[in-house]
């Protein structure tokens, strides 16, 4: 299975010149890695640009969100079947900056389940506020998957992804990366969720990424003990150079 990257540039960069020139630089280094898979979620404006841009099948072009309904009077809102239709092959799905702008689990499990069943490979993004020692934030975490999974069947966890991403270690004002044992702890807690709602094969087959504060100098570390794979990478995956390291190292594991 090849390793999964994905860079969210979240609301980045200004301009669809910008963007194109970002994409052109990190293509050229991803198209030439045989066991990366690199995703890059630009800004919906820029998507179908930088799928124009997109050839093969190493470096393909992603989405940050998507509306439920397939169609209908729901202003600024854009469906999974619009997003298939400019070449768009993953979805970001209840990243959490979007639960903090008001979107509900309940809204993140429409989002699932549409996004699964128009073919998208879906990312759910999971991750507590705040980790306490007694271990309650589980508890959180346990809530989040269930909800987000409950209209799903095994059928459609053939395109399923998760990414830990806790919210606590998102952006310079985190508290930095999580530490790569606790990742790997998650991840055990998140398939086991998984296997309590459907069985354990089923919770096998779902890949598992992290992010939050993710760059070049801890890839190798979350890779080798956190044994994730993949990486949801956010401010680093704006800065070509990082990005490509990134992209680099996960390759040579």
């Amino acid at each position: 299975m090849k390793k999964l990257i994905i860079g969210n540039w979240k609301m980045f960069p200004n301009s669809a010149l910008e963007a194109k020139k970002l994409f052109c630089v990190i293509k050229k280094t991803a198209g030439k890695k045989k066991n990366i898979q690199t995703v890059i979620c630009p800004p919906s404006l820029f998507i179908k640009d930088l799928a124009s841009q997109a050839t093969g099948s190493r470096c393909v072009v992603g989405a940050q969100n998507l509306f439920w309904e397939k169609e209908g009077p729901f202003t600024g809102e854009i469906s999974a079947e619009m997003l298939k239709s400019i070449k768009v092959k993953y979805v970001i799905v209840g990243h959490s900056e979007r639960r903090l702008m008001g979107e509900t689990s309940e809204d993140i499990a429409k989002k699932v389940v549409a996004s699964l069943r128009a073919g998208l490979n879906t990312v759910l993004c999971i991750g507590e506020l705040e980790r306490d020692s007694s271990g309650n934030f589980t508890k959180f975490l346990r809530e989040e998957i269930q909800v987000a999974l409950k209209f799903l069947n095994r059928p459609m966890f053939t395109r399923l992804i998760i990414a830990y991403e806790p919210i606590w270690a998102i952006g310079k004002k985190g508290g930095g990366a999580a530490e790569p044992e606790d990742v790997l702890e998650v991840s055990i807690f998140i398939r086991k969720v998984i296997a309590d709602m459907f069985d354990k094969k089923t919770a096998m087959s779902v890949p598992i990424l992290y992010g939050g504060s993710v760059d070049h100098k801890n890839t190798q570390v979350f890779f080798e003990k956190g044994e994730i794979q993949g990486l949801l990478v956010g401010r680093a995956s704006l800065d070509p150079k990082k990005f490509e390291k990134i992209i680099s190292i996960a390759e040579d594991i």
